[in-house]
């Protein structure tokens, strides 16, 4: 679809296309995002495939306002003060997800908190207002590449990769947004933005700092490079199971079977999962981490994993996995 000038009929468009799993490129006052609906697992999938991302780190979800973004996170008296004072504008906070948050666990890379924040330009708020959804939406660009602050910059970077690129000129900070930890008892910021620590300490009354460099967790361009990780040991590219062990399955598990014990199929059921029995990756990467969850949860003593191919985006889910299993 290409391009569309910003106007009511194009978004309208572009909220039907989120709705049905599609991608958008979308303005923010920060830099372009490439939009897919937060709570379709597969249309996450889509937005790490499209970027190139090497790994499933956390994406930043975008809401119209702070009573939506409270459909998802705990509002804490220090988020809201931040919240009033800076949303909707260039300011991320990560909280902890309520129970029973339905944003795909993929767009959270399995943790039990969101990067949450309210955009303060007029096209991001009309489309989240009129697709109903919560957008996941990282910079619309090539992983490693120069966030995109035009249109042109996510045409040339992403092409047909985005079935529509929403128009409205250049973004007016053209820097991603300040990303602030409220998830534990210190605040600290994670990525400097265009709301400062100094701003954020007068707001909320205490001495807010910039996270070390030198942190024992590595940052990512949007939040901690941190996954979910089973406690249960994981085993990678299983052809049977050893006692004791469930099985995440990509495909047919068929002929998978315990050492000595029977086929997989006569396992408990809560020690059995497939990622995608048609083999299908972006469902498997939709899956991944409800499903390791779901494992390392079931009593089993390990987890074994069937292989997945080393083909678009299960490189990423490859990725992930041989980081689940170090030990």
């Amino acid at each position: 679809m290409g391009i569309k000038v910003a106007n009511t009929d194009s978004i309208a468009e572009a909220g039907e296309i989120l709705k049905s799993g599609g991608l958008v490129g979308m303005p923010t006052e920060t830099v372009y995002g490439l939009a897919g609906s937060a709570l379709d697992g597969e249309a996450v999938a889509r937005i790490f495939e499209a970027k190139g991302r090497p790994s499933f780190n956390p994406l930043i979800i975008h809401v119209p306002d702070l009573s939506s973004a409270a459909a998802f996170v705990e509002i804490s008296d220090e988020a809201r003060a931040v919240a009033h004072a800076f949303w909707p504008g260039p300011m991320t906070l990560i909280l902890p997800r309520k129970s029973g948050c339905d944003v795909s666990e993929l767009a959270s890379a399995g943790l039990d908190t969101l990067a949450i924040r309210v955009p303060s330009h007029p096209v991001a708020r009309e489309l989240l207002k009129t697709c109903g959804v919560p957008v996941a939406a990282p910079s619309a660009n090539k992983s490693g590449s120069l966030s995109p602050t035009t249109p042109a910059h996510v045409h040339d970077s992403l092409g047909p990769s985005v079935d529509l690129i929403l128009a409205a000129g250049a973004c007016d900070v053209g820097l991603e947004s300040t990303v602030l930890d409220l998830s534990e008892d210190v605040p600290v910021i994670l990525r400097p933005g265009a709301v400062t620590a100094e701003q954020l300490s007068d707001v909320l009354g205490l001495d807010v700092r910039y996270a070390s460099a030198n942190a024992d967790v590595p940052k990512s361009p949007g939040m901690l490079l941190k996954h979910y990780a089973p406690d249960l040991p994981v085993r990678l590219n299983a052809i049977d199971l050893e006692e004791g062990e469930a099985l995440l399955a990509f495909g047919s598990d068929r002929f998978m079977a315990v050492k000595g014990g029977g086929p997989a199929s006569g396992l408990p059921d809560d020690w059995r999962r497939n990622l995608s029995e048609v083999r299908d990756l972006h469902e498997a990467a939709a899956n991944l981490f409800a499903m390791l969850k779901e494992l390392d949860q079931s009593g089993a003593k390990g987890i074994a994993i069937m292989a997945l191919p080393e083909t678009g985006i299960g490189a990423a889910i490859n990725d992930r996995l041989r980081r689940a299993a170090q030990r």
